[in-house]
C-alpha cells in the first residue's frame, strides 16, 4: 500500500456542495477527489470511466444523499484535475485507490465500490486484491472481456489537440467527439485543455483490452451489474454471462448505451439504491 504525502482534508462539505480534495502521491503526482458528503454518511467509492471525472456522479450523489450515503469520487490518474501518470495499468490505478482509501480513513472497514467502464474494471480488481476493503460491487457496463483490437477504440482521439487558446477553438477541434469531451474542458495556463490527454487515454485503453474474467470471478461480495442494452462496449450476451457465472450478482438492464447512469439517471439511481439497501455490512470474500 502506498504511503501518503499530502494535504489535510476539510471535514465537512458545505450543504449541497462537494469538497474537492487534493493529495500527493509518493511519486509527486496530484490526485484529486470530490467528496459529496455528508462526513457522517456511509461511504461509497465511485470510479468514473475513460474521459470521465468524479463530477460524473454528482446527480447520483444527490439522489443517494437522503439515504445517508456519502459518495467519494476521485478523478482517476490522468483524468480531470488529477495529474498525468507514467503508467496506466491496473497496478497503477489500484495504487492510487489504496492511497485514497488510506487518506480518507476508509481502509479500516469495507465499503461498497461503484465503477463505470474503466472504473468498473478497477473496482472489481480492487475487490479481488483487497476483499477486506470492499463490501459490495456496483459495475456499470464494465466488461469482463474486451477484444484485443489494434488500434484501440480510443485511438479516435488521435489528431485532437490537448489544448487551444480558446474553448471555442478546442471544441471545434473535437469535431464529432464534442459530446464526449466538452464537459471535461478546463481552463489551462495557455487557454483551455481537454479533461484527459489523448495519448494517455489511448495508452490506458490499450492496457484495458483483454481477458479480465479471473478478476471478475475472484470475489464473492454482492454485486450489481447495471447494463445498457444498446452498449457497444459490453454486449448483452456477455453481461448476462457475467451475472450467471458470478454468484451473488444481480443484473439490471436499462434501455441505454454505455453510459446508463448518465442517460437514465433516475432509473439507475433507483436500481443502485435498491441494491445498496439489500447488502449486509461485511467483507468481500475471495473464491
Amino acid at each position: 500500500m502506498s504511503v501518503l504525502y499530502g494535504e489535510a482534508m476539510p471535514t465537512e462539505p458545505a450543504p449541497g456542495q462537494p469538497v474537492r480534495e487534493h493529495l500527493t502521491t509518493p511519486d509527486g503526482r496530484r490526485l484529486s477527489c470530490l467528496d459529496f458528503g455528508p462526513a457522517e454518511g456511509r461511504p461509497l467509492l465511485a470510479l468514473h470511466g475513460h474521459l470521465g471525472e468524479g463530477a460524473d456522479f454528482a446527480d447520483l450523489a444527490r439522489d443517494l444523499s437522503p439515504d445517508g450515503w456519502r459518495v467519494v469520487a476521485p478523478d482517476q490518474r490522468g483524468h480531470g484535475d488529477s495529474d498525468r501518470a507514467k503508467r496506466y495499468d491496473r497496478t497503477g490505478y489500484l495504487d492510487d485507490l489504496n492511497l485514497l482509501l488510506t487518506h480518507l480513513g476508509l481502509g479500516h472497514q469495507p465499503l461498497p465500490v461503484l465503477g463505470h467502464s474503466l472504473g468498473a474494471v478497477n473496482a472489481y480488481y480492487l475487490a479481488a486484491a483487497r476483499p477486506d476493503a470492499v463490501s459490495a460491487l456496483i459495475n456499470i457496463d464494465g466488461p469482463a472481456y474486451l477484444p484485443l483490437v489494434d488500434p484501440a477504440p480510443l485511438s479516435v482521439l488521435l489528431g485532437i489537440p490537448y489544448s487551444a487558446p480558446t474553448r471555442e477553438e478546442l471544441l471545434a477541434a473535437c469535431g464529432s467527439l464534442t459530446p464526449l469531451l466538452e464537459n471535461g474542458l478546463r481552463p489551462h495556463h495557455d487557454g483551455w485543455r481537454l479533461g484527459s490527454h489523448p495519448t494517455d487515454m489511448i495508452d490506458s485503453d490499450t492496457r484495458l483490452l483483454g481477458d479480465h474474467w479471473p478478476q471478475w470471478l475472484a470475489s464473492r461480495c454482492p454485486a450489481l451489474l447495471l447494463h445498457g442494452t444498446a452498449s457497444t462496449v459490453l454486449p448483452t450476451a456477455q453481461a448476462r454471462e457475467m451475472a450467471s457465472r458470478r454468484p451473488g450478482t444481480t443484473l439490471v438492464e436499462l434501455n441505454a448505451d454505455h453510459w446508463p447512469h448518465l442517460r437514465r439517471p433516475k432509473e439507475s439511481a433507483v436500481a443502485i439504491r435498491r441494491f445498496l439497501d439489500s447488502i449486509p455490512d461485511g467483507r468481500c470474500s475471495k473464491t
